[in-house]
């Protein structure tokens, strides 16, 4: 065995997935997963640790997969982590665990995403589940959406003994994971459903459908219900627009909206009750995650499908591992490229897009070359569908109706980064609605340090 190269991971081929919506990498069996942990120096100052958000003991649960064990890998991984077989599906190991590793440096560094699967997986499939010390402590605590920050919040903090109740907006729980991530990336039965049941297995109660500001306030919860304390992890669901001319025609569409009719609401199945439009020629604005989801979406509906971005290549903000099945699967990347009219006919139907070339500029405060038009570049792009991909700000309502609780210009909540502690007495908050949108594991990571902070606040009240 090449100790360099890493062990290949099984796929759908491109032209049969682009077709489907079955989860496109298949993932290590469990000889492959040895062979691959069997790689691991085992760092006694393991950077990957430093590098992972809920800083898993890699080496630890590697050793363990290399030896056979994966049941002890397992538990290894699930004292710290409540939702693996996710964060070895999405998250962005490449500039985090995997970007840190060692063995990097003069090769493949270790697939530990994939490992993290494999583990997860196999205990899913032999029945192992999340233990935990469920002596309850009398404190209750109320955990404001089921996305991952909740659910991590709510896990951990089941696990120090309190009594937590996630209270969710929508009809199914897992926020994002279930409206935001496609089938062909995250399976939503057998593996969302399936770690949101070892959530629960911990104590965790759940109420769906409780629109917080609406049906409850958070002082609500507080003075009537009689929660000890409250997490904020409700994420960033507002979606962002162009505000170029056009962009209320038909066929525009917001990618949370799109993705949200599509994965929770089944609309690409056409019996859904939510229909979801099938265009011939779908144009993706933007180049992160959500974008590729997105474009990916549109694909596996029939469409011909463009990614319309202002920036090259190296600076697309998504995965590199999306944008190589993106482009495998046949999505085209207008590069160097920015809209700036959407075109309709005579009933208001999207009929094109008007863009312009780019070139890149001087660095801008993100450290990345500013775009820069180039006059006289115009071009169209006929097509009948738009959707804009271009991130997202939380909702709202729960600051608005929540007395003392501040926020930034961007409407985001201010929270602590350390414990999640916000400027509200007893009221945590953590991922996307502190940060705005983010990854999976950072919304994890946010979760956990809001119940450790949350823990210390009531062993102190």
């Amino acid at each position: 065995m090449d100790v360099l190269k890493r062990v290949p991971v099984r796929e759908q081929k491109p032209e049969e997935r682009a077709a489907n919506f079955k989860e496109v990498c298949l993932g290590y069996n469990k000889e492959e997963a040895m062979q691959e942990a069997a790689r691991c120096i085992n760092c006694k100052n393991a950077q990957c640790i430093k590098g992972c958000p809920v800083s898993i003991d890699i080496p630890g649960f590697i050793e363990q997969v290399k030896n056979g064990d994966i049941e002890k890998a397992y538990k290894i991984i699930s004292e710290s982590s409540a939702l693996p077989a996710v964060c070895g599906r999405v998250c962005p190991q490449e500039s985090q665990c995997e970007g840190k590793c060692i063995r990097g440096f003069k090769g493949d560094p270790i697939s530990i995403g994939k490992l993290e699967r494999f583990t997860a997986d196999w205990a899913r499939e032999n029945g192992i589940k999340p233990t935990a010390d469920l002596d309850k402590n009398g404190k209750r605590v109320a955990v404001i959406g089921s996305g991952p920050a909740g659910l991590t919040c709510a896990g951990d903090l089941a696990r120090l003994g309190y009594d937590v109740t996630v209270f969710e907006a929508l009809h199914e729980a897992g926020g994002v994971l279930v409206y935001g991530i496609p089938e062909f990336r995250l399976p939503k039965e057998d593996v969302v459903a399936k770690e949101i049941e070892n959530v629960k297995s911990l104590g965790v109660k759940i109420e769906t459908n409780v629109v917080i500001g609406k049906s409850v306030t958070i002082d609500g919860l507080m003075d009537e219900e009689g929660f000890d304390a409250v997490f904020i992890g409700s994420g960033a669901g507002l979606p962002k627009f162009m505000g170029i001319p056009g962009e209320n025609a038909n066929g525009v569409f917001s990618a949370n909206e799109y993705l949200t009719r599509s994965n929770l609401m089944k609309a690409f199945n056409e019996n859904s009750n939510t229909p979801i439009m099938r265009g011939n020629k779908v144009a993706v604005v933007g180049g992160g995650n959500v974008a590729m989801d997105a474009a990916r979406t549109a694909l596996r509906l029939g469409a011909e499908v463009h990614i319309v971005y202002r920036r090259s290549e190296d600076e697309l903000p998504a995965r590199v591992e999306e944008v190589h099945h993106a482009k495998e699967e046949g999505v085209i990347f207008d590069l160097l490229t920015n809209p700036v009219e959407i075109l309709s006919d005579e009933k208001g139907w999207v009929s094109g897009i008007k863009c312009i070339r780019m070139e890149l500029g001087e660095p801008d405060a993100s450290g990345r070359r500013r775009p820069v038009e180039i006059p006289g570049s115009e071009f169209v792009i006929e097509l009948d569908t738009v959707i804009m991909a271009l991130g997202t700000s939380p909702n709202p309502l729960i600051s608005s109706t929540t007395e003392g609780l501040e926020t930034n210009k961007w409407k985001c909540i201010m929270a602590d980064e350390e414990n999640g502690k916000t400027t509200k007495e007893g009221v945590f908050a953590g991922g996307d609605a502190v940060t705005g949108a983010a990854t999976v594991i950072l919304a994890m990571g946010a979760g956990k340090a809001a119940a450790k902070g949350i823990d210390e606040y009531l062993k102190t009240k």
